[in-house]
């Protein structure tokens, strides 16, 4: 009787579990391997670090991987149980009717184990993407054709600014120096490690930020600057877009210089220095109000022709004008009050 209810038993779970899939590995028991290159090949190594800190990290590898739970003892290979359209619809549809659909995948620009918001990364990062298919010194010489100091403007601004729809635009500053110290060697940004180093506390953050508020004031970035010289750092600046599309195309509007230089004003009114972390993204701290429009005590290192302000300067251009005015009205002016003096001269 007791084997017959055994027996029983077992048969009702083989109906029950016939037609269910194979239970799919953990994230963790995915990453216990696939961290080492030794073990799983250098294409199939995840950062664990970095993908924990993703939004990716949410939906866990099962989310876009299927594997079972014999993996990798048998000859069955993952399949890939989600696409990135499957997420990210609207984007996927945009781009794919766009120049570039036809000739580069998701995972050919975005690594989808370090995938980040555009507000987490600096502007390179951002362009690096690009620099994949287009040399550097291609697209300097193609802009250059047209557009004034195209290094510096190459530089200084995500391709994204002006290759898409992309919109609400703001200046992020972020900590260079040269290598070594080394003089005339070209400012690169600094990495996590040597801020700390430099900075001497794990807050790197705090070679700018000194009072540790989370925000960047104008007296904080004046002390900075006047302290550069002895510790050999810089900011640089750049302009990128915090709404990122990807229709990757030349936008008429961006052909005329006035998009940002006249909308500067409005672009830099908020403002950000980034600070990396570990995990190779960056950290924004808001700029106190204005800090990007003031040349001479707030950022020195960054001017944006027709937009970037200085009170001080002005004043001093507004007395040369004035000065260079006086002249030739004082002297018209004394000559026709004194016309009739001269005429009895003569």
């Amino acid at each position: 009787m007791k084997t017959n209810f055994l027996f029983l038993l077992a048969l009702v779970a083989c109906l029950l579990f016939a037609g269910s899939p194979v239970v799919a590995m953990e994230t963790d028991d995915c990453l216990a391997c696939h961290t080492c290159a030794d073990d799983v090949g250098e294409d199939n190594v995840v950062d664990a670090g970095v993908f924990s800190k993703t939004q990716h990290a949410e939906e866990g590898c099962a989310g876009c991987h299927e594997v079972s739970d014999e993996h990798p003892d048998s000859d069955q290979s993952p399949t890939m149980a989600a696409t990135c359209a499957d997420c990210h619809d609207e984007l996927a549809s945009t781009y794919t009717a766009s120049v570039h659909g036809d000739n580069a995948t998701c995972t050919e620009c975005h690594n989808p184990h370090a995938a980040f918001p555009p507000v987490s990364l600096s502007g390179v990062q951002m362009n690096k993407p690009c620099q994949q298919c287009h040399e550097s010194a291609e697209i300097e010489a193609t802009h250059a054709r047209w557009l004034p100091e195209a290094e510096v403007h190459i530089s200084s601004v995500a391709c994204v600014t002006c290759h898409s729809s992309s919109d609400k635009f703001v200046i992020t500053l972020y900590p260079t120096h040269r290598k070594d110290n080394r003089a005339y060697a070209p400012y690169e940004l600094m990495t996590f490690t040597e801020m700390q180093q430099t900075a001497g506390t794990e807050n790197g953050a705090s070679l700018i930020d000194t009072d540790s508020n989370g925000e960047i004031s104008l007296d904080e970035l004046s002390a900075f600057y006047a302290n550069s010289a002895k510790s050999g750092l810089r900011l640089w600046a750049m302009m990128t877009p915090e709404n990122v599309d990807h229709d990757f195309r030349t936008m008429d509007d961006r052909w005329d210089c006035t998009y940002c230089h006249a909308a500067g004003p409005e672009a830099m009114d908020s403002s950000y220095v980034a600070f990396p972390q570990a995990d190779g993204t960056y950290k924004r701290l808001p700029m106190e109000k204005g800090a990007t429009l003031n040349a001479l005590f707030g950022t020195p290192d960054f001017y944006m022709v027709g937009a970037t302000r200085s009170k001080t300067l002005n004043i001093i251009g507004l007395l040369i004008l004035l000065g260079g005015l006086a002249m030739p009205i004082g002297h018209g002016s004394i000559r026709f009050l004194t016309r009739k003096n001269r005429r009895k001269e003569h």
